[in-house]
């Protein structure tokens, strides 16, 4: 019997030690159509995830690049006593050195990982209901990695929280923005001047506007352009293009063309001319908070006017003006960052082992993201360790 097979929608009770819990009963389904409904019914109002948490981004995922990637879907839904829905974990699962180990959904391409909770639940979540959620996945699963966790999402602690923790790897730059607040108080004025004098060269250009791209057309447009240029600024700059990565193209572009609302699951922002695509950020909002995903500029001689940073301007204004509450660039303090965002997001991973076999993995995997965390933050070591990549890589 395959592991799949074996583990196709399991329903587990909730051990005696937890009837203090909430959770009365926990689901392990294997099939993202059978637990659709239910994930769709986490993301209306009432209920706490972050917008990388979305099905319409996440079944994409799985099956364009987690399935090649040799992960199998492994949807845990925590139930109360009257089958209600309580928390979604969007996990996938990987077998590798004797070792089953658990861990979100996404990959490299989410930012922030996060169940979907009862947003009632989730505040008054306990121990014992934790336990009650890890217990009966032991049968499964060695070890849970539960990386790049928020402690908090929209001023509400995230219930992970309480389990042993450790800081990310990388941090992620964070703006916060007061709602209705003047513009000043998103990006300083003298900021603001020096991009409106750069801007000035470009708004030459005949047919120069930012916008939001909102027709499938537009979208396939801007995503032609953009995998194109990205390969050759990522060469550019020595980097390896995860966007070559098999399924990765045509997950992005699934994510992108997936309506919601009066947008799209993933939202891509552009600055163009009639002649070019000169730059385009692409993220997810939620009504309270935009995180960017990916983004390049063109190659052309117009990139000397610095248009990602008259983009980024536009965009945050663009959100602060619709009331949201922050905005963040994705992982990585890189200096353009800090222009904007001078706030941290706590961000941390959790490493829980389940069976015997998972507690040496456990502290392995713990070491291992503590010292390239260590290595980030000293920066010989990691131009030495960038230098060794590029040598051997």
């Amino acid at each position: 019997m395959t592991m799949a097979a074996a583990m196709q929608s399991r329903t587990a009770e909730a051990p005696a030690r937890s009837r203090a819990s909430r959770i009365a009963q926990v689901d392990i389904v294997t099939d993202l159509a059978e637990a659709e409904a239910v994930w769709r019914g986490f993301e209306a109002s009432g209920h706490l995830f972050t917008p990388y948490q979305r099905f319409d981004l996440l079944d994409p995922w799985q099956r364009l690049v987690g399935a090649r990637e040799g992960a199998l879907p492994f949807i845990v839904i925590a139930r109360d006593a009257d089958r209600r829905p309580l928390l979604l974990l969007p996990l996938s699962l990987r077998q590798g050195h004797g070792v089953r180990t658990a861990g979100f959904m996404g990959g490299k391409h989410t930012t922030f990982n996060m169940g979907l909770w009862n947003a009632e639940f989730a505040a008054e979540a306990a121990s014992a209901d934790l336990d009650a959620l890890l217990a009966p996945l032991g049968e499964h699963v060695d070890v849970l990695a539960l990386t790049q966790q928020p402690e908090r999402w929209h001023d509400q602690q995230n219930p992970f929280a309480a389990l042993p923790r450790q800081r990310a790897i990388n941090g992620c730059p964070r703006l916060a923005m007061e709602p209705g607040g003047p513009p000043a108080s998103r990006i300083g004025n003298s900021l603001r001047r020096r991009l409106k004098s750069k801007e000035k060269k470009l708004q030459s250009l005949a047919g120069y506007r930012y916008h939001l791209a909102t027709s499938d057309a537009d979208i396939i447009r801007l995503l032609d352009w953009f995998f194109r240029v990205k390969p050759a600024r990522m060469a550019e700059q020595k980097l390896p293009n995860v966007f070559a990565e098999p399924g990765v193209e045509q997950f992005v572009r699934s994510a992108c063309l997936a309506p919601r609302g009066e947008g799209h699951v993933i939202d891509i922002h552009a600055l163009e001319c009639d002649e070019e695509v000169i730059a385009i950020f692409a993220g997810v909002a939620d009504g309270e908070r935009f995180s960017m995903m990916f983004n390049t500029y063109t190659m052309s001689e117009h990139a000397r006017y610095s248009p990602g940073l008259i983009l980024m301007r536009y965009i945050i204004d663009r959100y602060g003006e619709r009331g949201y509450r922050s905005l963040d660039l994705g992982i990585g303090s890189d200096d353009y960052k800090r222009m904007f965002c001078k706030d941290d997001e706590a961000i941390f991973d959790s490493f829980v082992s389940l069976t015997s076999r998972g507690r040496l993995a456990a502290i392995a995997m713990s070491s291992l993201s503590h010292g390239k965390r260590l290595v980030k933050q000293n920066q010989m070591l990691f131009d030495m360790a960038r230098r060794l990549r590029q040598a051997f890589g």
